[in-house]
């Protein structure tokens, strides 16, 4: 299932998206989740929490499914 997350900034980490997104609690839990959660980035495996995320880029989750960010139109 693939689940669209608006950014309101050009840029978000991935430790930083696991938060914004509620899949983790705090950014304690996230380097224990990368460690033992397979998550692929635009299709290539990652378990960096630092890696930058912009708009468009497609973050899979093992067991929870796909992230689509998407950029905050200015109105």
């Amino acid at each position: 299932m693939a689940r669209e997350v608006i950014l309101i900034s050009d840029e978000i980490t991935l430790g930083q998206l696991l938060k914004y997104a509620d899949i983790v609690g705090s950014g304690g839990e996230v380097k224990t989740f990368l460690q033992e959660t397979p998550i692929r980035v635009n299709g290539e495996a990652e378990n960096r929490r630092g890696r930058k995320l912009r708009d468009g880029d497609v973050v899979e989750i093992a067991g929870i499914g796909r992230l689509i960010l998407k950029r905050e139109q200015p109105v």
